[in-house]
């Protein structure tokens, strides 16, 4: 079953879409701040697993014309906030553990979203981003696991994740994404790990 979602704020709309097998073993909330387009292959490797897929904007179009938008750590931050909360009153998505799956600019934001509804969210996967943005209580605070997904030549990525290790009081790790690899497989095989124990 696939449904759209679109979530108001007071800058406009945000869009999304709900993927939902029939009997889902989690939901992967897919953070990005405007759609991109492996957004489809991500679902469709999550699918793969047997996970349901909410794929989600956090920027509004009037919002992403500005060059910064993306930046914003605390705006990006309530919106995926709103959008945990929305998915705990939802009856298709209510019941099942959640984790978040994002990547580049997000990935300070989702860390702090996940700090902040610590009972909701089950695991973060973040594929590159510089963690270390999120600061160092959010860093404190996070109780999720979290896998970093680094692609093998991202070195500002690495440099952001050593720096961020030493402030995570989760348990995390780190693992290289090789040139053409799909980081939505290591990160999917990750979750259903933590689903099911």
């Amino acid at each position: 079953m696939n449904r759209y979602i679109t979530l108001q704020t007071p800058h406009g709309s945000l869009h999304g879409e709900l993927e939902l097998p029939d009997t889902p073993r989690g939901l992967i909330l897919i953070a990005r701040a405007h759609h991109a387009t492996d957004d489809t292959a991500i679902s469709s490797c999550f699918a793969e697993f047997g996970c349901a897929t909410l794929c989600m904007e956090l920027l509004t179009t009037q919002e992403m014309q500005f060059a910064d938008a993306t930046q914003n750590v605390p705006r990006l931050t309530q919106r995926l906030i709103d959008i945990l909360d929305m998915t705990r009153n939802d009856g298709d998505m209510e019941k099942l553990p959640l984790a978040i799956f994002t990547s580049g600019d997000v990935a300070p934001a989702a860390i702090r979203a996940a700090a902040q509804r610590d009972t909701l969210v089950k695991a973060v996967a973040c594929h590159g981003g510089l963690i270390d943005r999120a600061g160092v209580q959010a860093l404190d605070l996070l109780v999720a696991p979290l896998l970093m997904l680094i692609d093998a030549d991202d070195l500002i990525g690495k440099t952001a994740h050593q720096r961020a290790t030493s402030h995570l009081g989760c348990v995390h790790s780190m693992q290289v994404v090789g040139i053409g690899e799909d980081p939505a497989a290591p990160a999917a095989i990750w979750f259903l790990g933590l689903f099911s124990g």
